[in-house]
């Protein structure tokens, strides 16, 4: 990998984190999700139990852990893309998973190349448990500015 690719690299993931960081929030202590799922840290659930403490630098583990699993998903499906678009769309996996996003019209659209389409997929993904929630339709809208920016560049 070049000077450039690392950077751009380190682009995504710097926004990835961010976007992530901001909509998951840290809790040290492990507590059931919206629908009931266990989850601790920002958004971890593969390792979580309710009740369970964690100190903040495992947390930064785990977080820099599950979005490099949430990139890697995306890469592997959509090599090269924007920084920007690569975060929005790492942030969506790290959220919705990558089975979700193996199977979406997102990634159909994007595979495509009709990358605006499949940015504007996004605030579909706002249903959890059967209900629409009101912190996935912020994320969702955040999530499509941030993809749509990355193909302005």
């Amino acid at each position: 990998m070049n000077i450039v690719q690392k950077s751009v690299a380190a682009a995504s993931v710097s926004a990835a984190v961010a976007l992530v960081g901001y909509f998951e929030g840290r809790e040290l202590i492990g507590y059931a999700d919206p629908v009931g799922i266990p989850t601790v840290c920002y958004g971890h659930t593969a390792t979580a139990e309710i009740g369970q403490q964690r100190t903040a630098e495992e947390c930064e583990q785990l977080l820099a852990q599950d979005l490099g699993e949430a990139l890697a998903a995306v890469d592997s499906q959509l090599p090269n893309l924007p920084p920007l678009t690569r975060a929005a769309l790492g942030s969506f996996v790290f959220n919705a998973g990558a089975g979700n996003f193996n199977s979406s019209t997102l990634l159909r659209k994007a595979k495509a190349g009709d990358l605006v389409g499949a940015c504007n997929e996004l605030p579909r993904w706002v249903y959890a448990g059967g209900r629409q929630l009101t912190g996935l339709v912020r994320r969702r809208a955040a999530e499509r500015e941030l993809c749509l920016q990355g193909l302005e560049q």
